[in-house]
């Protein structure tokens, strides 16, 4: 045990230290965290909005006010005929072109019904969607009011019918997207630092040529792989405290389960983490070698993590290979102990996967450390 407390001291020694890796360590987590929470958003605003208006009706300023009043969308202009607003749009003036035709009011006044063009600029296919969403609510809620408007000047006696829809959001009532991203942010980042620093550090032991002296002591392999973890296993749990603070402090996240219990996830986590690290070293000679294949392998287990993108929207075969990332439940216990205030008997699926891991990565870690005494 004494052993394995002077590995220890002197891994924390070398660590801090090293005054250019102590920002790397804390401070550019952090900043990430505060970045990345703020930029990673699918939500759509601030949509540059033209319309062409051939009626200049009544009709046609009241649906034209409903968008001016929306939050999503800045009315940008009036444009005069197709060609400038089409023109406008290739030069990325503006987003979305409504063109009411002539005689729009007349129409809908003796028709009952008219059409509408839509224009969306849709190299970015997602946002064209969401905002395709938002300008089809829009105007299902105008058409819904001049419905009622005509039938109470059609019969003053007569109460049109109307269904209302009361919708109850749970777990994130005001649809804030950082309430969704900033767990799923969190573990990128206590992954990234953890996975990052363990696979180099053994590699680091090679190149400064201390490895050697080290394997031709009478220090047992268990000993010295416990010894040089330990300290990466401390910093991942300090960071998830930090990253915990910041999302509760800047970003008001609600934590509304048990924080030992996502304390006790993590600390089982973070050991997949450093078996992956030191496995990798095992393998490589230099720290940029180290660094570049967790890179890889981590881009991967992030993108396909359900971080970004939903996990049921991924072909049937990335989602048999998403049962094999353990980010991915790493992510799902974070959203559902800190929003759903899921207990153990929830998060029980995961954490025995995410221990089938962790015996499995330090298993083969501890296997292909080759000590020779």
């Amino acid at each position: 045990m004494k052993t394995i407390l002077y590995i220890i001291q002197k891994e924390f020694k070398q660590i801090f230290r090293n005054k250019g890796m102590l920002p790397i360590i804390f401070i550019l987590p952090l900043l990430q965290l505060v970045i990345l929470s703020n930029a990673a958003t699918f939500e759509v605003k601030n949509i540059k909005f033209g319309y062409i208006d051939n009626d200049h009706s009544s009709t046609s300023r009241a649906l034209i006010e409903k968008f001016n009043a929306s939050r999503y969308f800045d009315v940008l202009r009036d444009f005069p005929s197709q060609t400038i607003a089409s023109s406008a749009m290739l030069q990325g003036d503006v987003d979305v072109i409504l063109e009411i035709p002539h005689y729009f009011e007349r129409d809908l006044q003796k028709e009952k019904h008219n059409s509408l063009g839509i224009t969306i600029n849709a190299i970015d296919g997602a946002t064209a969607g969401v905002e395709n969403v938002y300008i089809t609510q829009i105007i299902q809620r105008f058409n819904q009011h001049l419905k009622v408007d005509a039938l109470q000047v059609s019969d003053q006696h007569i109460k049109p019918i109307a269904i209302e829809t009361i919708p109850l959001f749970w777990y994130n009532e005001t649809l804030n997207y950082k309430t969704f991203m900033v767990p799923g942010i969190l573990v990128l980042l206590v992954t990234m630092i953890t996975l990052f620093l363990s696979g180099m550090n053994i590699v680091r032991e090679k190149e400064i040529g201390t490895l050697e002296q080290i394997n031709v002591t009478p220090i047992k392999k268990s000993q010295f792989i416990i010894g040089k973890l330990f300290p990466f296993w401390v910093i991942g749990m300090g960071l998830l405290t930090i990253g915990l603070i910041l999302a509760s402090v800047i970003f008001n996240v609600p934590m509304l389960g048990s924080l030992p219990l996502m304390y006790l996830y993590t600390s089982i986590y973070i050991l997949v983490v450093l078996g992956i690290g030191l496995f990798i070293s095992n393998f490589t000679d230099t720290q940029q070698q180290a660094m570049f294949i967790a890179w890889f392998f981590t881009v991967i287990f992030i993108l396909m993590s359900g971080l970004f993108t939903p996990i049921e929207s991924m072909p049937e075969w990335a989602q048999v290979i998403t049962e094999f990332n353990p980010i991915k439940y790493f992510v799902e216990v974070m959203r559902m102990v800190m929003l759903k205030g899921s207990g153990f008997a929830d998060i029980l699926p995961q954490i025995s996967k995410t221990i089938v891991f962790a015996l499995i990565m330090n298993g083969l870690a501890v296997w292909s450390y080759k000590k020779t005494s």
